[in-house]
C-alpha cells in the first residue's frame, strides 16, 4: 500500500554540538519544544498525514473488531490479605479500568472518580488492620500520582492529596495513623494522617527508593539504588520515635540487587543476586542483619523470582526456567526442596501471595498464550492446586502452536525465541518480531489480544529473549547494558535472520515492533539493518541517546545506558543512537512512531526528531508516519484506547508485510 510522500516541511538546522571530541549533529532540536509554534504546526500536519493514511489501511476495522472481542476477558488479580480482609482488583468485560475490591465490596472505581476514563489507579496499600487505604491516582497517563487516604468503613477520603508519589511504596505503621512513603527520587518520608508537614527520614540523592514493613509493624526495610545495584537498611521501630528510625545497613555499596523483608517467623529474608546472577535466598537475624546465611542456593538454570512463607515451615519459591514459570516447595528452616506446586500449564507465574501470618494457603496468577490471567490457590495441607478465580470474560480463541527456538547471536551466544503461529501453515508469512532487552526485565509468555489477532489472521509472532533482559538472570542483564548494549541489537538481528533462514518469513514480510526501551531497540536495528525489515513500529521509544538524560525519566537511566556527560560513555551511546545514524538516500522500512503527549517517562520529542530525520532521509516510497495521542501517557490507559492503538499498529504492519507489500 502506497502513502503520499509529501511530508510536512521540517527545517533542518546546521546545529552541531562539540562534546568530548565528538561532533554531535542535532538538526531538529527545535522539535524538542512542544510549545514552539513550528512544532505545533508540524505536529498538526503529521496528524493529518497519519489520519489520511490510517483511513486507507485495509485491515483496520477488522483488527479493531477482533481485538475488542479478544480483550473482552476482563481481569482479576491475586488477593492481598489484611487479617481476614481480602483486597484484589477485578475488571469486568464492560469496564474500562480495573476496580479495587475489599472482599466482594467495591472500594474504588476509577470511572466513578472520572467518567472520561482518563484517571487511573496507579497503586494502593491497605493498612495493617485493613481499616484504611492509601491509594495513588494520576490523570491522562502522566503517572504523576497524588496519594490519598480513604476510610474503608465509610468510603470517606480523610487525607490527601500528597504529591510526588509516582508509584510510591507505602509502609503503614500499626494503628493506621501514620505511614512511610517514597517521594519520587526524594527519599523516604513519614506522614501522619491529617498533618500537612511530612518528615523526611532517609535520603541518599536522586535515586530509586523502596520501603516495606514486617507483618507485626516492628521492622522497617529501606532500599535505595539503581539498575546495577542497591543498598539495604533495616530499622527496629519497637523502641523509638518513628520519625527517627535509625536504620542499620544490611548491604551497602555492593554491585548487586537485594530485596529484604522480615517475615511472620521473625527472620530477615534476603532475595539477592550477590554472588548469584540467577539469585539465591538468604536469611539473617534482624538483630544482626549483616550475618547472612544461605537458605536456598542459586539454580544455575532458573531465575529465582519470589517467595512466600506458609505454616508448618513451608516456603514457596517461584522461578522462571528459560522464561517458563515454576513454583517449588522448600523447608523454611533448612532450605531443603520438598516438592513442586502443581501448575495448570507451561506459562508465566506472578503475584505469589499468602496471609501475613502465614497460613496453609497461597495464591498466584497464571497465564499463557491462550489463557487470560487467572488466579490459582495452593493448599499445603493437601498439596493441591485449584482454580480460585478465572478471568471474568470468556472469548472464542484461535488454535495456535508455540515453538521454542534456540539460535546463535553474532558472538556465538545462544539466544532463545518463542515463535507462535497457526497450526498447519508453512512458507514465508507476514511476521512480527518483538523484543525488549533492558533493565533486567524478562519477556514472559502470556495472553495478549494483539498477538492472537495477528496469528489468527495468518501472521507469525516471534518474541526474542534478548540480553539486557532478565530471562536468564542478572548476568544476562549486564551483558546488554552500558558498553555492551550493542549485544541487544545483535541478538535481535540474529533472530530476524533465523526467522528468514528457517522459512518463517522473508525480508519483504518481516515487521518489528517495540515499546519504550523496546522502541530504542527498533530504532537501532532499523538504522543498522534497514535491508532486513519491511516495516517497523516504534512506540514511545528512546531515540536521541545524546540528550535522553535531559527529559522524562532519563536522568534515572544513566546506570542502564550510560551518561552522555561522560566522555567514554557518550562514545558508547553515539555508537548506536538511532537519531544520529539516519543516513540520506537509504530505503528505510515503512515506519510508524506512536507517541503520547502526556508521557513523562520517555519524552515524545524522541519520536518527533527521529520521524523528521527519517522523512528527510528515506530514498524509498515506504511511509514514515507519526501517530500522536494528546491526552494519554506511558502508563495504564482505558481498554478502548489500548484496543484502538493495537488495531492501528497491526493494520499498519499487515499493510506492509502482507500480500502485495513492498519488497525489502
Amino acid at each position: 500500500m502506497k502513502f503520499p510522500d509529501n511530508y510536512p516541511p521540517a527545517e533542518r538546522l546546521p546545529l552541531i554540538d562539540r562534546r568530548h571530541g565528538h561532533d554531535v549533529e542535532d538538526p531538529y532540536r527545535w522539535l524538542e519544544d512542544p510549545a514552539d509554534p513550528r512544532t505545533e504546526t508540524w505536529l498538526k500536519a503529521q496528524d493529518r498525514l497519519w489520519q489520511d493514511g490510517a483511513a486507507r489501511l485495509p485491515g483496520r476495522e477488522r483488527f479493531l473488531a477482533r481485538l475488542t472481542e479478544l480483550r473482552d476477558t476482563g481481569l482479576v488479580t491475586a488477593p492481598v490479605w489484611r487479617g481476614e480482609k481480602r483486597f484484589h482488583l477485578r475488571q469486568s468485560t464492560s469496564q474500562e479500568h480495573p476496580v479495587l475490591y475489599c472482599d466482594d465490596r467495591v472500594v474504588l472505581d476509577p470511572m466513578e472518580l472520572d467518567p472520561t476514563g482518563l484517571t487511573t489507579l496507579d497503586d494502593w496499600q491497605p493498612d495493617l488492620e485493613g481499616r484504611r487505604l492509601a491509594y495513588q491516582i494520576s490523570r491522562s497517563g502522566d503517572e504523576k500520582a497524588c496519594l490519598y487516604v480513604r476510610e474503608l468503613g465509610t468510603g470517606t477520603v480523610i487525607d490527601g492529596p500528597i504529591g510526588g508519589c509516582r508509584y510510591s511504596a507505602v509502609a503503614w505503621l500499626p494503628g493506621g495513623e501514620a505511614f512511610y512513603y517514597v517521594r519520587f527520587q526524594q527519599g523516604v518520608h513519614l506522614h501522619r494522617i491529617g498533618d500537612p508537614d511530612d518528615i523526611p527520614i532517609f535520603t541518599r540523592g536522586r535515586i530509586s527508593y523502596g520501603v516495606q514493613i514486617s507483618p507485626d509493624g516492628r521492622w522497617l526495610t529501606i532500599s535505595a539504588g539503581g539498575p546495577s545495584g542497591n543498598s539495604l537498611w533495616l530499622a527496629d521501630l519497637a523502641h523509638g520515635d518513628p520519625a527517627e528510625p535509625r536504620p542499620r545497613p544490611v548491604q551497602e555499596g555492593a554491585h548487586a540487587r537485594t530485596a529484604g523483608a522480615v517475615a511472620c517467623d521473625g527472620r530477615l529474608y534476603l532475595l539477592t543476586d550477590r554472588d548469584a546472577p540467577r539469585r539465591r535466598l538468604c536469611v539473617a537475624d534482624p538483630e544482626a542483619p549483616t550475618a547472612w546465611r544461605e537458605l536456598i542456593p542459586e539454580d544455575r538454570e532458573a531465575v529465582l523470582g519470589a517467595f512466600t512463607l506458609l505454616d508448618g515451615d513451608r516456603l514457596l519459591v517461584s522461578r522462571t526456567r528459560h522464561a517458563v514459570g515454576e513454583i517449588a516447595v522448600h523447608h523454611a528452616r533448612t532450605g531443603e526442596r520438598l516438592g513442586t506446586v502443581p501448575l495448570p500449564g507451561s506459562g508465566s507465574i506472578a503475584s505469589l501471595t499468602s496471609r501475613p501470618d502465614g497460613g496453609p494457603e497461597a495464591w498466584f496468577a497464571y497465564t499463557d498464550a491462550v489463557t487470560p490471567a487467572e488466579i490459582w490457590r495452593y493448599d499445603a495441607r493437601s498439596d493441591t492446586t485449584t482454580l480460585w478465580s478465572s478471568a471474568p470474560g470468556r472469548v472464542s480463541l484461535p488454535a495456535v502452536d508455540s515453538h521454542h527456538i534456540e539460535y546463535a547471536s553474532a558472538d556465538g551466544t545462544p539466544i532463545r525465541m518463542v515463535v507462535v503461529a497457526k497450526p498447519g501453515q508453512d512458507g514465508p508469512r507476514p511476521t512480527i518480531l518483538s523484543g525488549y532487552g533492558g533493565f533486567g526485565i524478562p519477556l514472559m509468555p502470556g495472553y495478549a489480544a494483539d498477538s492472537l489477532a495477528w496469528v489468527e489472521a495468518g501472521g507469525v509472532l516471534a518474541i526474542a529473549n534478548l540480553r539486557g533482559g532478565g530471562e536468564e538472570g542478572e548476568g544476562w542483564h549486564r551483558d546488554g547494558m552500558l558498553d555492551r548494549k550493542q549485544n541487544v541489537f545483535d541478538d535481535f538481528v540474529a533472530a530476524a535472520e533465523k526467522l528468514i533462514a528457517d522459512g518463517w518469513t522473508a525480508p519483504g514480510r518481516l515487521g518489528i515492533w517495540g515499546e519504550s526501551n523496546g522502541g530504542l531497540l527498533v530504532g537501532a536495528v532499523l538504522t543498522q539493518r534497514p535491508d532486513l525489515f519491511a516495516a517497523a513500529v516504534c512506540s514511545a521509544g528512546l531515540l536521541d541517546m545524546a540528550r535522553y538524560h535531559l527529559s522524562g525519566l532519563g536522568p534515572a537511566w544513566t546506570g542502564e545506558y550510560g551518561d552522555p556527560d561522560d566522555a567514554e560513555q557518550l562514545g558508547w551511546l553515539l555508537g548506536y543512537s538511532p537519531y544520529h545514524h539516519v543516513e540520506r538516500g537509504v530505503d528505510y522500512p515503512a515506519t510508524l512512531f506512536t507517541v503520547s503527549a502526556a508521557d513523562t517517562r520517555v519524552d515524545p520529542m524522541h519520536a518527533r526528531k527521529m520521524c523528521a530525520a527519517l522523512q528527510w532521509a528515506t530514498a524509498g516510497d515506504r511511509p514514515v508516519l507519526l501517530r500522536h495521542e494528546p491526552d494519554v501517557g506511558h502508563g495504564a490507559r482505558a481498554v478502548s484506547r489500548s484496543v484502538g492503538l493495537a488495531a492501528d499498529v497491526l493494520a499498519f504492519l499487515a499493510a506492509h508485510t502482507g500480500p502485495g507489500s513492498d519488497p525489502a
